[in-house]
Formats: structure tokens, C-alpha cells, sequence
């Protein structure tokens, strides 16, 4: 399982620049907007030293990695909900994403042209978020327009569908991003079914230069920023873009040195990825042998048999029991032989809910 997480913003931001970085993808970088018109889609692997540690205890032949996708969507601008720009078109690629990463600038740099003429992060992210929370409300008009037919005719679901629609709307026209009965599954269902944009997990990526990587914490605009994002329940995850690009052309051994030089701790690529892992509150599971070791992603609280479905869907309906063991206690025994031996290991039920770091045997009848 990957997620997939789209970078959205206005032109000339600095998302291009931050999608070749991360993940190499080899999108056109321009000084003009709207240089991407269709969207980029790069493939990364989940960086995870378990699965190395995994691997060299049970000699495994190869080595598998969950991964992240990132979709590098057309800068939108204002208007952009009523067909201003490609309209539209770009607003069409985010749905379907797991999470969405808000790239606003915060570099300076005079020679890359800003389609407002001025540097202001907030306000950016303020005429993204507007152009979502309208888009989502012309979808809903539609929507309600549809359902109302049905609800005439004494349809009980469609009845409750048009009372959450109303709801919806008449926040959106109040300008708050709106909120529904989580706790009813059946109007939760419905409203996740809505794909709406302003629903959507969503965290704030701020493209710096170098000097401001290194002030972001004192310099003023930045921490309005961050006091926008904390405000609106969104992270700000700082990444200098030429910064990783410029360790992306550097040996593993030389892009550490640079790193300690630098005083960073991990790349914008792996701040970028447990963000998003944090926001959807993913966790790993592992399966390990000869074979390979391989790293999976479920959604914390995901039940054995679906966890199981992961690796095969086929395991889902044949669950029989799993065995697991933690990766401590399997380290700290030195393989899961041993850890078996040791009495580690745990046989675990239908009712299990996998743990971040478990190692699994999955036992079936199909």
C-alpha cells in the first residue's frame, strides 16, 4: 500500500522545483505559470532501517519497501473554481488523493516572478483554500439538486442525504471549512463518498532558500505561517527545495557530510513522508524470510485479517490465525527463529489489531 499526496498551490511556488527533489521526477521547472498543465507523478520509497535490520537477520534476497506517491498538480489561481486559469481541470486532479501538501512560497528571490508581485504565504494558502471551499460548493448544489428528486419521494436515505447536504452548503457559504456527524456511520459514509477537497488531511509544505531554512523558527513571515497552520489544525513542514536537490546530486556518504555541515538531521523527502504518515495515522507491519523482507502500510487500528489482506486479498476471507512478534523482541532475539524459541512469538486471532513494528506469518485456508 502507498499514499498519495498532491502537491497543490499557486504558480511559480516552488512545487515543480520540490517535486524533482523529492523524488526525482524529472517535471518541467519553469518561471512562468502554469508550466505543469498535466499532472506529475513520481514514485519514492518509504526510507524505514528496519527493513535493512530485518533483512540481515533472516539473509533475505531482496529487500521491499512501501511507497509514497507525490502528484505535482498545476498551480491554481484565483478564479480557479469558476475556470480562471485551467480552472477546473486542476481542481479535478486532487480529489482522489490521500493528503493534500499546500506548497506556499517563502523563498525570496527576485528573479522568479510571484503571480500576486508580492511574497505572502498566508495569503496564498488563503486564495487556495477558498478556491477548494468553492469548488466544493458548486459540487454540492449539484449534489443537492440531484438528491432532492429522490428525497420528494419519501426516500428515507435520500431525505437524510439532503439534510446533510444543505448542512454542508450552508457552512461553505459562511465561509467555514465544514463539519458533519463522524459518529454516524451512515452520514460519515456519505460524506466521505463526497471526495470533498476542504475534508481532505492536509498539511502545509513552506519552500524556503537556504537562509530561511536555517531562521525559519525567528523569521517573522514564516511564523505567521506556522500560526495560520496551527490555527487551521495543518503542520507546516519547512523544505528548501534547491537544498534537496542539490543532496540529490551528491553521493550517500557526501550528502550526509552536507547534512551535518548544515546542521539538518533528515532531508525534506523523510520530513515530508512521516508527516503524512502522521496525519493519516499510518503504521508498518513487516513480513520477513529468505525470500525478501518486505515493509507494509495499513491505517492504525486495522484488524489481522484485513492487515493480512494487504499482502493478498485471497487472506482476507481465508484468515486463520497470524503469528507476530514485535521487531524488538525479534531483535533483541536475532531472528525469528530464535525469537520463537524464546517464546516470543504470539499466535493472534480475527480480533488482533496489528502494531507499528510488527512482524507477521500469516496462516490461511484457501
Amino acid at each position: 500500500m502507498s499514499f498519495s499526496c498532491g502537491f497543490v498551490g499557486l504558480p511559480n511556488v516552488g512545487k515543480s522545483t520540490l517535486f524533482n527533489a523529492l523524488c526525482k521526477g524529472g517535471a518541467e521547472a519553469a518561471n512562468f505559470p502554469f508550466c505543469t498543465i498535466e499532472p506529475n507523478t513520481g514514485i519514492v520509497t518509504v526510507p524505514d532501517e528496519r527493513l535493512q535490520v530485518l533483512s540481515d537477520m533472516e539473509h533475505s534476497g531482496r529487500i521491499v519497501p512501501t511507497t509514497l506517491k507525490f502528484i505535482d498538480i498545476a498551480g491554481l489561481v484565483k478564479g480557479a473554481s469558476q475556470g480562471q486559469g485551467l480552472g477546473n481541470q486542476f481542481l479535478g486532479h486532487i480529489r482522489g488523493v490521500d493528503a493534500i501538501a499546500h506548497v506556499v512560497r517563502v523563498f525570496k528571490d527576485p528573479d522568479v516572478v510571484h503571480v500576486d508581485g508580492n511574497i505572502n504565504p498566508v495569503g496564498d494558502l488563503e486564495v487556495i483554500i477558498t478556491e477548494l471551499m468553492l469548488s466544493d460548493l458548486e459540487m454540492l448544489e449539484k449534489r443537492r439538486d440531484k438528491i432532492y428528486k429522490l428525497a420528494r419521494s419519501n426516500d428515507p436515505d435520500a431525505k437524510r442525504e439532503l439534510e446533510v447536504v444543505k448542512d454542508l452548503i450552508a457552512q461553505l457559504e459562511d465561509g467555514k471549512i465544514p463539519t458533519y456527524d463522524k459518529d454516524t456511520p451512515k452520514i460519515a459514509d456519505f460524506v466521505e463518498s463526497l471526495q470533498l477537497l476542504t475534508l481532505m488531511p492536509a498539511f502545509i509544505c513552506a519552500n524556503t532558500d537556504e537562509e530561511g531554512f536555517r531562521n525559519f523558527n525567528t523569521d517573522p513571515i514564516a511564523q505567521e505561517l506556522v500560526a495560520y497552520g496551527r490555527e487551521h489544525n495543518m503542520e507546516v513542514v519547512p523544505v528548501c527545495a534547491k537544498l534537496e536537490d542539490e543532496l540529490n546530486q551528491l553521493e550517500p556518504d557526501e550528502a550526509q557530510m552536507f547534512m551535518e555541515e548544515l546542521g539538518i538531521t533528515e532531508t525534506g523527502l523523510d520530513r515530508v513522508i512521516k508527516t503524512g504518515y502522521r496525519l493519516l495515522d499510518y503504521i508498518t507491519f513487516f513480513t520477513a524470510g529468505e525470500m525478501e523482507s518486505r515493509a507494509w502500510t495499513v491505517v492504525r487500528g486495522t484488524p489481522a485479517p484485513q492487515a493480512a489482506g494487504k499482502i493478498h486479498t485471497d487472506f482476507i476471507k481465508g484468515f486463520v490465525r497470524m503469528e507476530t512478534v514485535s521487531y524488538d523482541d525479534m531483535v533483541a532475539a536475532g531472528s525469528w527463529k530464535k525469537a520463537r524459541e524464546a517464546g516470543k512469538l504470539r499466535t493472534e486471532g480475527k480480533e488482533y489489531i496489528v502494531q507499528d513494528g510488527d512482524v507477521i506469518h500469516v496462516l490461511v485456508n484457501v
